[in-house]
């Protein structure tokens, strides 16, 4: 059976192999002092390692491979950061390596020394038919690492939503208000319009808006217009007014030329998740507040806090439109539904808390992220039916962003040895 690089790894940080009278594969008897610390970035895959060659004491780093041969096609000989490893650690030597000085590098070959149990666990894992390869054996590990591993996914999956936030910090040099206006758009945009929403935020700076505060028609036409809505063939008298309106502002302000119509995305969608419809929804909630940042720090700490601050109305226009000038014959409120400002609570204001905390340094903001998450209910989606089937069933959002993070970072790209579940069911009975 193949066996891949993460097994090889997972094997060395384990030390789950025999140690006793170990030898590299030119006959160097090996004692292992410090197997190093994993690294994650570029360069070798362990640093600051200890080992003893022939009683001689070697500091540096380790390279991990499946075969020898591995390193030459990685052109590791041709890389100065490989130049301080002192011991190459494969499954099988297949080959001589050399260092970029020419250089022999000692190897230990773990081919026949690896502990029977780990192999077999590997195997079974790999050989899994499920969509989770652990399904099978989920019931074998203990609960608390589980949950720790569904914290440590849901952190990075936080800190991957947080690195937008960060872009946004840089490009408004620091400006938070501006920062959560954008953030905001991009959310509204659920995911199939987000980057035209962007966009649409950084052609019409908040501070913009906020001169309107009091005038939510004027807020209204310049980002209908700014997104390039506003000109219909055949206008009624409300689509004539956002024009008018439009066209003033935009040569007051100099703003930059609309968005073009086929940045949008229509097609598809439902029309209560039509852009010009967030559009009208976005200018309500702006209208609770002149400062949005502030309010989503200092107003907002339940799910109950985010619902009344979005349960809004746009104006009533929309009640019969879906489109400027284009009626519809059902004619109903666009507010939004509590489910849909949850999504909002998990997509807008938990990655922006936790990207401020992260920005001041208060680790305080996290503990918010993750209470404000225990009090939204569990997410339904086919990601999440996938753990329910296994018979893990989540019981909040904190849960569910853990699972998607999950199943995103560790399960689909099957990195199981990267993940405390699969580390938990790889290592050997205890006798």
């Amino acid at each position: 059976m193949d066996f891949n690089e993460d097994f090889v790894q997972a094997v060395w940080k384990y030390q789950y192999f025999e140690k006793r009278d170990l030898e590299t594969t030119h006959g160097q008897s090996l004692i292992i002092q410090k197997i190093g610390f994993q690294n994650n970035h570029e360069g070798p895959d362990f640093l600051e390692s200890q080992v003893v060659l022939d009683k001689v004491e070697f500091f540096g780093n380790i390279e991990v491979h499946v075969k020898a041969s591995d390193w030459q096609m990685h052109r590791h000989q041709e890389d100065s950061k490989y130049d301080s490893v002192i011991l190459h650690v494969v499954w099988e030597d297949d080959m001589e390596v050399f260092r970029n000085d020419g250089s022999r590098i000692p190897t230990l070959e773990l081919k026949g020394k690896v502990l029977l149990d780990v192999i077999r666990n590997y195997r079974r894992l790999a050989r899994s038919r499920k969509k989770l390869l652990c399904g099978d054996f989920l019931p074998e590990v203990q609960s608390i690492i589980k949950f720790s591993m569904l914290e440590k996914a849901l952190v990075e999956r936080l800190h991957e939503k947080s690195t937008l936030i960060r872009n946004q910090i840089q490009d408004t040099a620091g400006d938070w208000e501006e920062v959560a206006y954008r953030w905001l758009f991009y959310c509204f945009g659920f995911k199939v319009n987000s980057d035209a929403m962007l966009k649409l935020a950084q052609t019409l700076p908040y501070k913009i808006l906020k001169k309107h505060g009091n005038q939510p028609l004027v807020q209204e036409a310049l980002l209908l217009g700014q997104a390039g809505f506003c000109y219909p063939s055949e206008p009624d008298d409300y689509t004539a007014f956002v024009r008018r309106e439009y066209e003033f502002y935009k040569k007051k302000y100099s703003l930059p030329e609309p968005l073009y119509p086929s940045e949008w995305k229509f097609m598809r969608v439902r029309p209560t998740n039509y852009p010009s419809i967030r559009i009208a929804q976005l200018v309500a909630v702006l209208n609770q507040s002149s400062n949005l940042f502030s309010l989503l720090t200092s107003s907002v700490s339940k799910i109950e806090d985010l619902i009344k601050l979005f349960q809004v109305t746009p104006h009533p226009y929309w009640q019969h439109h879906y489109q400027l000038s284009k009626e519809s014959k059902r004619q109903q409120p666009k507010m939004l539904s509590n489910q849909m400002i949850q999504l909002l609570g998990i997509n807008f204001v938990v990655p922006l808390w936790y990207a401020y905390g992260g920005y001041i340094d208060d680790s305080s903001w996290k503990e918010r992220c993750f209470d404000f998450l225990q009090q939204i209910p569990a997410e339904a989606n086919r990601i999440i039916e996938m753990y329910q089937v296994e018979d893990w069933s989540p019981e909040n959002a904190c849960d569910t962003q853990g699972m998607i993070g999950l199943h995103h970072n560790y399960c689909n790209p099957k990195k199981c040895l990267n993940c405390k579940i699969g580390q938990n069911l790889l290592r050997p009975r205890k006798s």
